[in-house]
């Protein structure tokens, strides 16, 4: 009997990024605001990208969820602003300036 597991690396690499961009986007609307979305869509589309080129399905799997997940960051972003408008989370743009 064969396993194959290329899936469930994948599936794991997906709940990793999901885990990883969830505070780099709270982070990233602190201190910068939602203004850098442009750098979250370059990095997407250049992972996209270069996963085209990639033949071991594995990685090619792993690069493309790192695209889409760079993507889906925008929409978090905007979302993010939103939370902290809500008061959910803390606003970097009201703290002290040194």
């Amino acid at each position: 009997m064969n396993f194959h597991i290329d899936g469930l690396i994948i599936g794991v690499f997906m709940l990793l990024c999901t885990g990883i961009f969830h505070p780099i986007v709270i982070k990233t609307e602190y201190y910068y605001t939602k203004n850098v979305w442009p750098v979250f869509l370059i990095a997407g589309l250049a992972a996209i990208g270069v996963s085209l080129f990639i033949e071991n399905f594995v990685l090619r799997g792993c690069i493309a969820i790192l695209g889409i997940t760079c993507i889906w960051c925008i929409v978090e972003l905007f979302e993010q602003e939103k939370r902290v408008e809500r008061g959910w989370f803390p606003n970097g743009r009201k703290r002290k300036k040194k």
